[in-house]
């Protein structure tokens, strides 16, 4: 299905927290939730190696309000943003905000992708889908509001 406008971003970001905080990733995410779920946006989060990588998904408006967002938010500096383009369909339908489970495959393969200069957003994208899809229903999926 065609989507008016919807376009998808990919970022990273250095974390001031740590990333192996199950507290500080708790509170983001419900967070991230919320917010997404108000501003029709969806994606995925991965905390790994003191950085977040995120893809988001949505409404051109509701991404650049995101962004502004971000860059004042003190838990994270360092905003890189990888790719932005327009699409016809989500990616990450249904997730307000899923938590992509870093497995040690992931781990190696976050960890070579991030280590270049420039990171394949398709990768991540790649990446970032397939530990969504192969993660427990119940620790993130949430169906989004409406």
């Amino acid at each position: 299905m065609f989507c008016m406008g919807l376009e998808r971003l990919v970022y990273e970001s250095t974390a001031t927290g740590s990333t192996n905080s199950l507290g500080n990733l708790a509170v983001i995410l419900a967070e991230s939730h919320r917010n997404n779920a108000r501003d029709g946006l969806s994606g995925a989060l991965a905390a790994h190696a003191d950085r977040y990588i995120q893809a988001i998904e949505g409404p051109r408006a509701a991404l650049d309000a995101l962004l502004r967002r971000l860059e004042d938010d003190p838990r994270h500096r360092d905003l890189r943003l990888l790719d932005r383009f327009t699409t016809d369909h989500r990616m990450f339908e249904g997730w307000t905000m899923a938590n992509a489970r870093v497995t040690p495959a992931l781990e190696r393969l976050l960890d070579t992708m991030m280590a270049r200069d420039v990171p394949s957003p398709s990768w991540i994208l790649m990446a970032l889908r397939e530990a969504v899809a192969t993660a427990p229903d119940i620790e993130c999926r949430r169906r989004q509001a409406g």
